[in-house]
């Protein structure tokens, strides 16, 4: 082999992996999408309503309607009265917990200050704890609890109220069972079951994402898909 067909080789070799680069930093596109979930449904037929939808950018387009978390007014670990308002143009994650849980809800709570550390300094992402156990859970336990898992005050609310109230919005808003057993004399994790899922909301109040909070790796995947979300709303 001569000395040129082996240096036109090597070339070769060389310039294929960085023309290769080139194309796909340049010349292509990512194009991330995450689903949308709890589409409306159209009690005539059982498919999935159809209707105008208005887009981010304020224009209109026939789409699928998907539900949207609806209005509350809760109070927080600051014994302020809080509504819709703390998530308006905000991405969030929703959990549902008590502060006398013994199994799950430490778990969940501990992976959510890790993701709240990871976007600690971005004011679109927010979180809402929402207490199953509120005739006991109130602001001062809720002040507690929040202090215990280095809750940022602003970024990372943890909610109280009336419990139909709640309830009604875990069920029929993000729809996680939660349930009141009725258990006096048991333990509290005997008493109130609810769901370990963490749920990503968009900034139109859509639910874009279920997570398991006491799998790292699920929580892991959220910490993606929230930075899919960004990009999504950085290039509309």
């Amino acid at each position: 082999m001569t000395v040129t067909r082996k240096a036109g080789i090597l070339l070769t070799t060389l310039l294929v992996p960085a023309l290769l680069y080139v194309f796909l930093r340049f010349g292509t596109q990512n194009h991330y999408v995450l689903p949308r979930y709890l589409p409306k449904i159209d009690s005539t037929n059982g498919e999935p309503l159809m209707g105008k939808v208005t887009m981010p950018d304020g224009s209109q387009e026939t789409d699928t309607i998907f539900n949207q978390i609806p209005p509350f007014k809760l109070i927080d670990q600051d014994g302020k009265t809080v509504d819709q308002s703390i998530v308006k143009n905000k991405i969030y994650v929703a959990d549902f917990f008590f502060t006398r849980c013994g199994t799950i809800c430490p778990r969940i709570s501990s992976q959510l200050t890790r993701v709240q550390d990871i976007f600690r300094k971005n004011p679109d992402i927010v979180f809402l704890s929402h207490t199953v156990d509120p005739e006991h859970d109130r602001p001062e336990q809720l002040k507690a609890y929040a202090t215990k898992y280095e809750a940022i005050p602003g970024k990372w609310y943890f909610l109280t109220g009336d419990k139909a109230d709640i309830y009604d919005l875990a069920m029929h808003g993000y729809y996680l069972p939660t349930v009141d057993a009725g258990v006096k004399e048991g333990k509290p994790d005997e008493t109130f079951i609810h769901s370990e899922k963490l749920v990503l909301v968009d900034k139109q109040g859509i639910v874009r994402g279920f997570y398991d909070g006491t799998d790292k790796e699920d929580v892991d995947r959220l910490v993606l898909e929230i930075r899919i979300l960004l990009d999504i709303y950085s290039k509309e």
